[in-house]
Formats: structure tokens, sequence, C-alpha cells
């Protein structure tokens, strides 16, 4: 048996660190999650991967890549869903009585996901997941259906809420793929939904942390680190 020492960190844009700038409303990296200061204090090594607009798909290529090609590494933190959950609004905007699916159809997703973490075991690498951060319905319908046929949106999306709830299935599911394959879970959501209000932890398009949020993600990670990767070992 080994301990954590070396640690991937593969997902998407929010642990990559983007955040809508305030004054130029595009995305821009900057990054509060403080991983340095996680690699200090409990004296490991952690390489962050993450990407912009990765689903759980995409990261099993990259990660399979990895593995072939020699993945030095103890455990992978794990953030997929909130892209894999996502719709093509512009089709939508474009044929409001259309059949829409996700990205990443939630069966889909589910077995793909719990196929990569057995992989990892397989390796002897120890998956460790994160649920996501609930969203910001209306500001996320504003920012992506902006320059779209928003009647054309509410007419197939039914309500603003339904945005918010649909991405929860897919953060109930991580959390019940991590209890099924006896993995660690790092707990996003609940500390967001702890602190009572959402719109001051996301930026103006409804997803992704502000600075305000990604310190709250570091918060997580820290107790993580502090109460679980002690105990926490590789066979």
């Amino acid at each position: 048996m080994k301990s954590i020492k070396n640690i991937e960190v593969l997902g998407d844009s929010l642990l990559k660190g983007i955040q809508v700038n305030p004054v130029n409303k595009k995305y821009q990296t900057k990054n509060d999650i403080d991983f340095d200061m996680l690699s200090r204090e409990y004296a490991l090594s952690i390489k962050n991967d993450s990407r912009f607009g990765c689903t759980v798909t995409k990261g099993a290529r990259i990660l399979l890549k990895k593995l072939d090609t020699g993945l030095n590494c103890d455990a992978v933190v794990m953030d997929f869903g909130g892209n894999d959950c996502d719709y093509k609004w512009a089709e939508i905007a474009e044929n409001p009585e259309g059949d829409f699916s996700p990205n990443t159809p939630l069966k889909q997703f589910i077995e793909e996901y719990t196929c990569l973490i057995q992989t990892l075991k397989s390796r002897g690498i120890l998956p460790i997941l994160t649920t996501l951060p609930p969203l910001d319905p209306q500001r996320f319908f504003n920012w992506w259906c902006q320059n779209l046929n928003k009647k054309n949106v509410m007419k197939w999306l039914g309500s603003i809420g339904h945005i918010s709830d649909h991405q929860a299935t897919y953060s109930s599911a991580v959390e019940a793929l991590a209890a099924s394959e006896h993995v660690p879970l790092i707990d996003i959501r609940s500390a967001f939904l702890r602190h009572g209000t959402i719109s001051d932890l996301i930026c103006e398009d409804g997803t992704h942390p502000n600075s305000k949020g990604q310190q709250i993600i570091t918060g997580v990670f820290q107790s993580f680190a502090a109460e679980k990767l002690p105990v926490v070992l590789v066979n």
C-alpha cells in the first residue's frame, strides 16, 4: 500500500479557474483555487490539467493517453458533468419543438464515468470525484441565450428552474457513483449551498465560480486533504 503524494487534477473549466472578466465580458483564466498552498501544506505534488469544455468522454481520452505513456500519480481528482449536462442552445432556439439530448446523456455519462473509474483503479490509481457547484439559472439563461430567440428556448425549456434542476441530476449521479464504486468524494456543491447566496459565488454567466467561489473550493479541498488523505491509501 502507498500513501497519496502525487495527484493529477483533470476536469473542465471549473478547476482550470476560468472566470468571466467583469469589464470586457470575456473568459479569462483567473484561478484562485490555491493548489500551491495545498501542495505546501500537505506535502503533495499536484498537477492541474483541467481543460475548458472537457466532458467525461474527452477526459477519458486524455487520461487513457496519459496512462499509455506512463501516468505518474497516486490519485486523479476528476471534475466532470458541467459540460456533459449542457445543451446546444442555438439548435433549441431554432427548433423549440425538437427532441434534444444533453452533450452526454445521463445514462451514458454514468457508464463512461464508471468505466474511467474502474480503469484507474485497475492501474492502482485512486479516483477522487467532485460534485458540481450549483448554477444560477437566471444568469445562465441570460448569458447563454443572449443572442438567441429566448421565447423559443423558453417554450422548449418550460421554466428557468429546469436548468438548475437538470444540472443537479448530474451532480447527484456523481455522488451516487462515488458511493457505488467506493471512491472518495469532494463535495463542492454542499459547501456552495451552505453559503446560502449562490449569486455571490458565481460569475455573470451563471456557471463559473468567481474568486469568492474559488476560495470556497480551496477550503473544501483543504478540509478533504486534512481529513481524508492521511487515511486514504491505494492498494
